[in-house]
């Protein structure tokens, strides 16, 4: 155990945070998502397992870590729902709640099309798949800078 890192993250997630650079994309995906076969083309090559926790845990503690991109308008999307673009149900008002007490301030999710999801969560470093059962409980973050000391 390790004090201050939130114990969450295992080693090889922690490895993961840790190789990412500035504006390197980890996906945050749910229990349904095809991690499997999307995560070949990441720089992990395979999916990082967190079994048993919410997408919301999951985004608390990687975001613990992990600061989001100030230098881009979007750095936390959103799997849109099919059929309702702007809907956005209570797995991912949890995360967008998860999003605004790490960074402390208002950083929205921005709904991204489930397919260009799909595509732009397979050039992502990484994917960490939850526990997650709701549907749409899918979220790409891209990793900013820390601040000077």
């Amino acid at each position: 155990m390790l004090w201050g890192i939130d114990p969450l993250l295992d080693a090889d997630l922690l490895f993961a945070l840790r190789r990412m650079g500035h504006g390197d994309e980890i996906a945050i995906v749910d229990a349904n998502f095809p991690a499997a076969s999307t995560a070949t083309s990441t720089v992990t090559g395979a999916p990082i397992l967190m079994a048993g926790v919410s997408s919301a845990r999951a985004v608390e503690a990687v975001l613990s870590v992990m600061p989001l991109d100030s230098f881009v308008p979007d750095p936390a999307l959103r799997m849109e729902v099919v059929d309702d673009p702007v809907a956005v149900p209570p797995v991912q008002q949890e995360v967008q709640q998860a999003i605004d007490r790490a960074a402390g301030r208002r950083v929205p999710l921005v709904g991204i099309e489930r397919f260009a999801f799909y595509d732009r969560a397979g050039e992502a470093f990484a994917i960490l798949v939850t526990g997650e059962r709701r549907h749409y409980g899918c979220f790409i973050f891209k990793k900013g800078v820390l601040p000077p000391e």
